[in-house]
């Protein structure tokens, strides 16, 4: 099986994920995936596809992660998989769309914008 690669992107966190047959490593960013998320819960939003198609154990996976906060870098991790197992077998398309894992969720912050301190709050209004 030749590598399979797909991307995958939430808030400013873009995962590259490269996907071959093996034992089901999954290394980011040349670290062990424990190493570099060690919340379980982090681990566990990763793993949700893998699990989902009962593949966890058949895909060994290279990831180069970048840009955003740990729960941003989890959840695009987590769609550049889905992509990548579709690549691989679109029969499991319909059950990861149904768990929403195809979704590119679009929110993004908000720029600030000038004469005030955030991008929507005011100052505080002085009538004298």
């Amino acid at each position: 099986m030749e590598i399979i690669n797909a991307i995958g992107r939430r808030k400013a966190a873009v995962a590259r994920v490269y996907v071959t047959e093996g034992k089901g490593n999954i290394t980011i960013n040349k670290r062990d995936l424990a190493e570099y998320f060690p919340v379980d819960t982090m681990q566990y939003i990763v793993k949700q596809p893998l699990n989902l198609l009962e593949v966890a154990g058949q895909y060994d996976i290279k990831v180069n992660l970048d840009g955003g906060g740990v729960k941003g870098q989890a959840e695009a991790l987590r769609l550049g998989i889905s992509r990548a197992l579709i690549k691989i077998d679109e029969e499991s398309r319909p059950k990861l769309k149904a768990a929403g894992f195809l979704t590119r969720d679009p929110r993004e912050v908000e720029r600030k914008k000038p004469g005030r301190p955030k991008a929507r709050k005011r100052f505080q209004f002085s009538k004298r």
